[in-house]
């Protein structure tokens, strides 16, 4: 098992965690549609839907580890990383930088990541 310290150490491990394009689109499904839970569940004081919010996101998730990435999800080792980097990685898509972060973390195609910078 990965030992991190910190985020920051955490989050190229996270990013190579998600390397395939599909498994990012279902991460981002996933947490646009908590998101816009969120927003509902405020404005409307009907709490009563918070139960969804973690079958939106994780469902989402882990159908791309299981079905494009194959791997296990972060979430089982790293919990709560794992949820920030989850919303740090939506953020970073919809602001355009998320192929930055990806190409730094060592992803260098649609699921292939240089084996030099492997964790």
């Amino acid at each position: 098992m990965q030992r991190f310290t910190s985020f920051r150490q955490f989050w190229p491990y996270y990013l190579q965690e998600h390397a395939r394009v599909g498994t990012r689109v279902l991460h981002y499904i996933g947490t646009s549609l908590v998101l816009l839970i969120a927003v509902l569940l405020v404005a409307s004081g009907d709490w009563r839907m918070l139960p969804i919010l973690p079958i939106a996101g994780y469902g989402f998730a882990w159908a791309g580890h299981a079905l494009v990435e194959r791997n296990r999800p972060a979430t089982f080792r790293h919990p709560l990383w794992s949820l920030g980097a989850d919303f740090l990685l939506w953020y970073r898509f919809v602001m355009g930088q998320s192929g930055h972060d990806l190409r730094q973390a060592g992803v260098i195609g649609d699921g292939v990541i240089d084996p030099a910078r492997r964790l």
